[in-house]
């Protein structure tokens, strides 16, 4: 039997109660850390995304000797600890330059990872673009230019395009406002040829600007607001099966219940399906009419005509009334 650790007191009692899994998940909050040695362009990229991402995020600013692809204990030691389900590491190095490494958890278990190395020259900061930027803790638009993201097998688009996904979604809600709706992140990739470099991986933010048309819909105009990042893909490290269908259990009460055999068509009509039993056509209620009367057996017709026979004899016998 596995070893349950067991709560010392109220406080270390609510704090395991909070990690623990829950119908409704709090949003989730996205851990920043540092590797042994980084570049002025990690620290650059890494602030412009803590800044996209707040306020659901943590950062360690000490470095840490850490390689995810050879031991992830410490990522996961890391996660478990801050209760952060996505992690990014930045390490530099020759033979890996300016590499930002996006990790993923499931109970605190390493699930994927992906690592993509910045282009410096094309790089772009958040401040070098002045113009309005978007409140803190707004929703963005996200959208993904590129059959490479679309591709049915398990690639290191697919991948990347559910990381980001995961990295850049922000609270979940029912219902958004559009007002809410201030700036846009595009991610886009060119398709792969043979025999030519892999293509990059391109993440740009606008601003959405709603513009007075003469009509009932506004104008929609975008502004390029920051961080403008070009990166190329590089190690990747798939879930393992077992460890990616636990993540996806949903848990029971959490969908609604639906009415069996009720659905809606296209128009938005509620159509029903009705089971019905078998019918036994003798019990069915219809007109009385002379037709429709049970047929009679033999014995029966025998019976009536002794009946018809005894009445004649009885008006044979019986004495004649006096006339008054």
């Amino acid at each position: 039997m596995l070893r349950q650790a067991k709560p010392k007191n109220a406080r270390a009692k609510r704090a395991m109660d909070k990690r623990a899994p829950q119908t409704h998940e709090n949003p989730k909050t996205t851990l920043f850390v540092a590797g042994q040695k980084t570049s002025q362009i990690l620290k650059l990229v890494t602030a412009d995304l803590r800044m996209l991402k707040k306020p659901f995020v943590e950062a360690f600013m000490k470095k840490n000797d850490i390689h995810p692809f050879e031991d992830a204990s410490s990522l996961e030691f890391f996660s478990l600890k801050n209760d952060t389900s996505l992690l990014v590491l930045s390490l530099h190095s020759k033979k890996r330059p300016h590499c930002l490494t996006i990790c993923r958890t499931f109970d605190h278990k390493m699930l994927d990872m992906l690592e993509l190395y910045v282009n410096p020259t094309s790089f772009r900061t958040l401040q070098q673009f002045k113009n309005k930027k978007p409140a803190i803790g707004l929703k963005p638009l996200i959208s993904f230019h590129g059959t490479v993201f679309e591709d049915p097998n398990q690639t290191k688009w697919t991948l990347a395009k559910n990381l980001l996904l995961d990295l850049f979604r922000g609270q979940e809600a029912s219902e958004v406002d559009v007002e809410g709706l201030q700036y846009l992140i595009s991610i886009s990739a060119a398709e792969p040829e043979e025999g030519q470099p892999q293509p990059e991986l391109h993440i740009r933010c606008y601003l959405i600007k709603t513009l007075r048309s003469g009509q009932k819909l506004p104008r929609v105009e975008v502004e390029e607001m920051g961080p403008r990042i070009d990166a190329t893909l590089g190690r990747e490290q798939f879930p393992d099966p077992d460890l990616l269908k636990e993540s996806l259990k949903k848990p029971k009460g959490l969908e609604p219940r639906t009415k069996k055999n009720i659905d809606m068509d296209i128009m938005g009509d509620k159509m029903g399906k009705i089971h019905m039993g078998k019918q036994d056509f003798n019990k069915l209620q219809t007109r009385k009419m002379k037709g429709l009367k049970r047929g009679r057996t033999p014995d029966d017709e025998a019976t009536m005509v002794d009946a018809e026979e005894g009445s004649e004899d009885d008006e044979v016998t019986s004495p004649k009334r006096p006339k008054v």
